[in-house]
């Protein structure tokens, strides 16, 4: 049992590890953004070992808080607000900047209380299975050297 514990530990110590991204697309797919504009609520986060593995989304909280959490898009300043409000976790807002490149990848920053222009770094996620009313976000980290799909299922309100 106690290797289990040591084992969960670890992998939990390691989950933080996202290697760096760059983004040298910087070309708009203005199409898929124009599908993402509006409100819209994560309707679940899924990923493998979920219920062994604990993550902590966008440097913020652990992924189960963003079930539920309230996300705006604005398309034509390339803007936005996201909020958790899940009552089992602490509150959280902030204003972010986002775009999709031509690509396929998600680009954001978290702005908090920054300028955009300050905040050096952001997220690099992938878009999938976009329709009207739905998107997922995918984001790849590194648990114990393997790489695992964390998805984020967007729902339209």
């Amino acid at each position: 049992m106690k290797k289990g514990i040591l084992l969960l530990l670890l992998v939990s110590f390691v989950i933080g590890c996202k290697p760096k991204q760059n983004v040298t697309n910087t070309r708009l797919d203005k199409s898929s953004q124009v599908l993402v504009k509006g409100n819209w609520t994560i309707s679940s986060v899924t990923y493998p070992g979920s219920d062994y593995i604990k993550v902590t989304s966008f440097d913020i909280a652990d992924s189960k808080c963003f079930v539920g959490s309230t996300w705006k898009f604005i398309s034509n300043n390339n803007k936005g607000e996201m909020a958790l409000n899940n009552s089992s976790c602490t509150s959280f807002s902030s204003p972010i900047t986002w775009f999709i490149n031509d690509d396929g990848y998600f680009v954001m920053k978290i702005i908090n209380e920054t300028k955009s222009k300050k905040v050096v770094d952001g997220y690099i996620l992938a878009v999938a299975n976009q329709t009207e009313t739905n998107f997922q976000l995918i984001d790849k980290i590194n648990v114990g050297g393997k790489s695992i799909d964390v998805v984020y299922q967007f729902q339209k309100n």
